[in-house]
């Protein structure tokens, strides 16, 4: 344990001094995330700064390789690059959604043929459901989805780095459970870095994380599962229930946006924890809130792996009635802003009619 604690702190300071660095770049060469109409902050800042979260991430996979089967290591170290690459280019030079989603389609097919598939679902100590050939298509939609979904979480301050911080937690903890040192020190070097990296993007923000790190870690999140799926045949659900918070976030927001016909590419502030944000919370108490949330769902994890049959469904019905809680206290403080904006415009027309009277 002293040489996982203290690879730890070492990861989480090169982390944060590594921020510092990067933040200086990204002002020299205007590497910056400008306002928009999705944004939920009024001024320029500088991007990139989860660069450090890849390369001290990659480096660590590298480093412990030989721990795991060569082929899901390279393949790992390989396509994460990529990934991270593809992000950093997306950051400094904005590229084309299809283009990003073509390579991230490729990587995802590498990655299935690297590591395997999800063969196999179970739930606790309860029947098996084979997924046969239909296996491979949930797999490459998993990585995918979870890759453009933890992207997507990366909107306002501190949320994107505590979740990622946390989730790395709780993937450590399986690691070590199921025996794989790879997927372990992979997750401690997520959780390491990413919380140094807090330390510059905590409210209120001196830079923003980026493409580069938020694509790489959902990529990250979603391969760890085919990491450990050989040790256990429950990793893709445990792997959703420790991003449940950000598939629930992003899913829900992607299915609604589709059903009101809306552009899916462009910029919008639809996300749960932008109508939070925009109801009147702070940065910090909703990503306090998505930590603690998915803390909950790592703490969660570990009773589904005591083997009770009955602790699955309990646990997703009761995750899903919290989103629903929660999604319908953002509608009411909406619809009580918009209800209070009407009474002041209102009141404003009739002083400026007895004025004019």
């Amino acid at each position: 344990m002293l040489l996982q604690v203290a690879v730890f702190c070492l990861l989480a300071v090169l982390s944060y001094i590594g921020v510092i660095y990067i933040r200086r770049l990204a002002w020299k060469y205007k590497i910056m995330d400008h306002p928009n109409e999705g944004s939920s902050h009024s001024i320029s800042m500088p991007l990139g700064g989860g660069l450090v979260i890849a390369i001290l991430v990659l480096a660590t996979g590298a480093w412990v390789a030989n721990e795991v089967d060569w082929k899901r290591s390279l393949i790992y170290i390989v396509s994460g690059s990529i990934i991270a690459w593809m992000g950093w280019h997306d950051d400094v030079y904005s590229l084309p959604a299809g283009f990003r989603l073509v390579i991230q389609s490729l990587i995802a097919i590498i990655s299935i043929w690297g590591m395997g598939y999800f063969k196999v679902i179970t739930l606790a100590s309860s029947s098996e459901f084979q997924l046969g050939m239909v296996g491979i298509v949930i797999t490459f939609l998993w990585i995918i989805g979870l890759t453009n979904a933890f992207n997507f979480m990366d909107g306002i301050d501190g949320i994107a780095g505590g979740v990622a911080f946390s989730a790395g937690l709780g993937w450590m903890w399986l690691s070590l459970n199921v025996h794989n040192m790879f997927a372990f020190w992979v997750a401690l070097a997520i959780a390491a870095s990413s919380l140094g990296f807090l330390g510059h993007n905590w409210f209120p923000a001196k830079i923003f994380m980026g493409d580069v790190a938020s694509t790489f870690l959902g990529y990250s999140f979603a391969v760890l599962s085919l990491i450990v799926s050989d040790q256990r045949g429950d990793a893709l659900l445990i792997g959703t229930l420790l991003m449940w918070i950000v598939i629930m976030d992003a899913g829900v927001t992607f299915i609604w946006r589709l059903i009101k016909r809306e552009n899916i590419f462009s910029r919008h502030r639809s996300h749960l924890f932008q109508r939070l944000v925009s109801s009147g919370y702070k940065h910090s108490t909703i990503s306090f809130l998505y930590i603690f949330l998915t803390l909950l769902a790592g703490y969660l994890s570990h009773i589904w792996l005591l083997g009770s049959y009955i602790v699955p469904p309990l646990i997703f019905a009761g995750l899903v009635l919290i989103w629903s809680l929660l999604t319908i206290h953002a509608a009411r403080l909406r619809s009580g802003d918009s209800v209070s904006h009407q009474s002041d415009t209102g009141q404003a027309l009739n002083e400026e009619r007895i004025d004019l009277s």
